[in-house]
C-alpha cells in the first residue's frame, strides 16, 4: 500500500487506492483499506482554495457561453477546457498552462512560461491538435469549443485568429465565476495539490524544475490516475473505451 501510495504522488484517498489495489489484483476489502491507511498514517491530498490569476481585458469582446457548465458529453473532442496557473520559485513566478478534454479529462496540452503572455495559451491549442493527429491523421478540429475564462490571454486578437485558423468555436463563461470553467479549475486544483505544493509544502528551484516535473505528472494524470467522475478510470483508458465501442458495429458487420 505504501509503495501504491508514494507512487501515485502520495494523494490517494481510501476510494481510489482501494481501486487502484484492485486494478492490481491485490485482494482487500475497502474497510481493511481505511485501517490499514490509518495505521500506516497514509492519507488522501486535500485541495487548497485557488487564487484567480484572471486578469479580464476592458475594451475585450467576450465569446458567448456554449457551455453553460455542461461538463458531461458523449464524445472527446466536443469540448475542450483552457486555464493557467501560477508557480513560484527561486528564480520567480512561472505559469502553466494546460488545454484539457471536457469528455474523457485527457490533458492535450501543457506550457510553462516565465510569463502569462497570449503565447502561453496559443501553444497548448497548437499542441492538442498535434496529440490529436499523432494518433488520428485525418483529425480536424472543425467545431470544437474551447472554453475559457475572460483572461486577456484568451480574449486577445492572437489567440481568437488560432482558433479561427483550427476551425475551433470560442467559449466564455461569466467574469469572476469559477463555477463556468469548473472542470479546468478542478485540474489546476489537482495539479497544486498533487504537485506543485504536497505536504510538506515543496520548494521550487526553478522553471526547468518545474517543467519536468509538470511533464511527469501530466504523464500520470492522463495514463495512470484514477479518476471518479469517468468511472474510476484514467483519461486514456476512458478514451481507448470509448473507441472501442465505436469499433464494435464494425467487426461485428
Amino acid at each position: 500500500m505504501k509503495r501504491v501510495y508514494h507512487s501515485n504522488y502520495a494523494c490517494y484517498g481510501v476510494r481510489k487506492m482501494w481501486r487502484e489495489l484492485k486494478l492490481q489484483t491485490i485482494d482487500v476489502g475497502r474497510d481493511q483499506v481505511a485501517r490499514l491507511m490509518r495505521s500506516a498514517g497514509l492519507r488522501g491530498a486535500t485541495r487548497q482554495r485557488r487564487v484567480r490569476t484572471t486578469m479580464p481585458a476592458p475594451a475585450a469582446t467576450p465569446a458567448p457561453d456554449l457551455v453553460r457548465r455542461k461538463w458531461s458529453r458523449d464524445a472527446p473532442d466536443v469540448v475542450w477546457v483552457a486555464d493557467f496557473t501560477y508557480v513560484l520559485t527561486r528564480q520567480g513566478w512561472v505559469f502553466t498552462s494546460f488545454l484539457q478534454d471536457a469528455y474523457s479529462r485527457f490533458i492535450l496540452g501543457h506550457t510553462i512560461s516565465s510569463s502569462m503572455s497570449t503565447a502561453l495559451v496559443i501553444s497548448v491549442v497548437e499542441q492538442a491538435v498535434s496529440v490529436r493527429k499523432r494518433s488520428n491523421p485525418t483529425f480536424m478540429a472543425q467545431g470544437v469549443i474551447c472554453h475559457s475564462d475572460h483572461g486577456s490571454q484568451f480574449t486577445s486578437l492572437a489567440f481568437g485568429q488560432k482558433l479561427i485558423e483550427h476551425g475551433i468555436n470560442p467559449s466564455m463563461g461569466r467574469v469572476g465565476s469559477a463555477y463556468d470553467n469548473a472542470l479546468m479549475e478542478s485540474t489546476i486544483g489537482l495539479y497544486k495539490t498533487e504537485l506543485i505544493h504536497p505536504q510538506p509544502r515543496r520548494v521550487w528551484s526553478s522553471r526547468q524544475e518545474v517543467e519536468t516535473a509538470t511533464t511527469a505528472w501530466v504523464r500520470w494524470f492522463n495514463h495512470k490516475r484514477l479518476h471518479s467522475a469517468i468511472a474510476y478510470h484514467s483519461p486514456a483508458t476512458f478514451e481507448a473505451a470509448y473507441h472501442e465501442t465505436l469499433d464494435l458495429p464494425r467487426q461485428a458487420a
